[in-house]
């Protein structure tokens, strides 16, 4: 049972699409975590012609099969990359697959449990096709090359109400579950007898637009903070911005030109509980305005202030304090915190940060910039130290962030086996 998930990295839409993150996993590494977690799938494929989505397909657990250019471009069929992967299986002496899904890095929203009725539909002989839809009630219409407006699928002048029309579906674009010896005679993703598999609507969005990619990323945002409202954070540090994650990203000027904010005292008092236990915490800023310190130091915390470069001061800090950074979070707000955000394992975003943090944070939390993120971040912390200690001896409590660990090389063989 063998996915092959097609990620060329010449999008138009979205240049390098595939690499870009919804709530803190790239999009091929999130169709990779779906493939891998369905419980018959035997094996992963990436087609690809870019190095940078092989490492991070390769650092996701799939292996590489390396992309001709003839099949790399913008009118290249999605099938093509397909059974080029079941050649070079083939080439290096490997069984055909019973059954191989197409998987489609552009729908993030996969449950591994529905790709497992797909493949289970085939496998049983119920279809040789089954592929992922959504139920559908739009009326649809189109032009024919006079102009003419027509109905399609319907009679304009009857309107009968929702429940009196027969169902009709939409293809979601997310996976095809294929025999395989019907996708090798027919070189088409549809053959024999094709069967629907209707999945829930929120799961059937796909990116093809910025705007797409927006709309996804808040839509996980909002998921993954009803999913994880008691999410516990198991780190060894906490890295804060300050405007917009202690404050609430307003200042007030009076007339000599002095600038004063507001902070929240339920801040202080997480952050007096966190470095009593003993958990390093830095506030990091790019404000230059003294009250950065200010407020460090009624904290009695360190703080690095009129940073521009916060990744490399965040890197230095990490190796000076000698922590894994895959065991720090950062928590921010806009776009100037996305190069720290992305070299820790928990990203961390406040709940009104900028939409491109959202996409980058492994968790939301539920409050805002100034009005208890940080004493929500800290809480979050020391429960998550809590439950790592009461946990029996060996046992891990939670899970490493993946795209914070580093990709191993490319392989330049035709296919490259991940390493474990």
């Amino acid at each position: 049972m063998v996915v092959v998930i097609p990620a060329r990295g010449g999008s138009k839409g979205v240049p390098l699409k595939n690499l870009r993150p919804v709530a803190g996993r790239s999009l091929v590494a999130r169709a990779v975590d779906a493939a891998r977690a369905a419980a018959l799938v035997t094996d992963v494929l990436v087609s690809t012609d870019h190095a940078g989505i092989a490492r991070e397909a390769v650092a996701a657990g799939a292996r590489i099969v390396e992309r001709p250019d003839e099949l790399s471009g913008d009118t290249a069929s999605s099938e093509s990359a397909v059974l080029h992967a079941l050649d070079t299986l083939a080439a290096n002496g490997q069984p055909q697959p019973t059954i191989t899904v197409l998987l489609q890095c552009t729908s993030p929203f996969i449950d591994p449990a529905d790709l497992d009725e797909a493949i289970r539909r085939v496998l049983v002989g119920s279809a040789d096709v089954s592929f992922s839809a959504v139920e559908d009630h739009g009326f649809l219409w189109t032009r024919d090359t006079a102009g003419n407006v027509l109905a399609v699928g319907h009679e304009a002048a009857h309107r009968p109400r929702r429940q009196d029309r027969a169902p009709q579906y939409r293809e979601t674009g997310a996976f095809y579950a294929m025999r395989t010896s019907g996708l090798r005679a027919c070189r088409h993703r549809f053959f024999g007898t094709i069967d629907i598999l209707e999945v829930p609507a929120w799961t059937a969005p796909e990116i093809d637009t910025l705007e797409d990619l927006q709309a996804v990323s808040e839509l996980a945002a909002r998921r993954a903070h009803a999913a994880g409202s008691a999410a516990l954070l198991d780190v060894d540090a906490l890295v804060t911005d300050f405007d917009g994650v202690h404050t609430d990203d307003a200042a007030y000027v009076s007339q000599d030109g002095t600038e004063t904010v507001r902070v929240n005292r339920g801040d202080g008092l997480g952050v007096s509980r966190l470095t009593r236990a003993g958990v390093p915490l830095l506030i990091l800023s790019t404000e230059v305005n003294p009250v950065v310190s200010a407020r460090a130091a009624k904290l009695g915390v360190p703080v690095l202030h009129g940073i521009a470069d916060k990744a490399g001061a965040l890197r230095e800090w990490m190796r000076e304090h000698r922590l894994d950074p895959r065991r720090v979070a950062y928590l921010g707000n806009d776009v100037n915190d996305l190069p720290a955000l992305r070299l820790v394992g928990w990203p961390l975003a406040v709940a009104d940060a900028r939409p491109e943090v959202l996409a980058e944070a492994r968790l939301t939390l539920a409050a805002s910039g100034g009005h208890g993120a940080v004493r929500e971040a800290c809480e979050r912390v020391l429960a998550g130290r809590a439950a790592a200690q009461a946990a029996p001896s060996g046992t891990p409590f939670s899970h490493v962030h993946p795209g914070a660990a580093p990709a191993p090389e490319l392989h330049t063989s035709p296919v490259a086996t991940a390493t474990a």
